[in-house]
């Protein structure tokens, strides 16, 4: 897995960790008054449900491009085989090298 997948992982996971304490801070202030608090928490709650929904969509996005890409390396190994052996000839080498080195 690579850094950027990593951090993104990372994100994701800390976005959903911030929806769920909001949540949990939302039911936790009920009994808080005033027409302002009111119209802030109505005006959260709706942001906190956009948010939740774009998350959804986005880990959908990375879901679907992943799938994608999966789908074209199987058929380019299928199609090219002995090529798909080279690179991962020459790519296995390379990172026993740079481990070697170290």
């Amino acid at each position: 897995m690579s850094s950027a997948e990593q951090h993104k992982e990372k994100l994701m996971h800390d976005l959903n960790l911030v929806i769920r304490d909001a949540e949990e801070l939302l039911k936790n202030s009920e009994q808080q008054a005033g027409e302002g608090y009111k119209s802030a928490k109505a005006k959260f709650e709706h942001t906190l449900k956009n948010t939740k929904a774009e998350i959804a969509r986005l880990e959908e996005a990375v879901l679907t491009k992943a799938k994608d890409a999966a789908h074209v390396t199987d058929v380019y190994v299928k199609e090219n085989p002995w090529q798909s052996a080279g690179i991962a000839a020459g790519v296995g080498l390379l990172v026993g090298l740079l481990i070697g080195r170290k």
